[in-house]
């Protein structure tokens, strides 16, 4: 065996733990959180800019 063929062996080995990992994941995550709160956009970076500037727009 080359160590092109190794090297390729570990590659498909770290894709699989990856893809394993995610699953692993997306199971945990739909258990855990409720679809309400996965789908809320209260974690948008433009409303966190907007909050900003209305702050700092109250100390003017």
């Amino acid at each position: 065996m080359s160590i092109w063929t190794i090297a390729s062996y570990a590659a498909w080995a770290i894709s699989a733990l990856l893809l394993g990992w995610m699953l692993f994941d997306l199971i945990r995550v739909g258990a855990v959180y409720g679809e309400d709160f996965l789908m809320s956009a209260r974690e948008g970076e433009d409303e966190l800019l907007q909050e900003a500037e209305e702050e700092e727009g109250g100390r003017k």
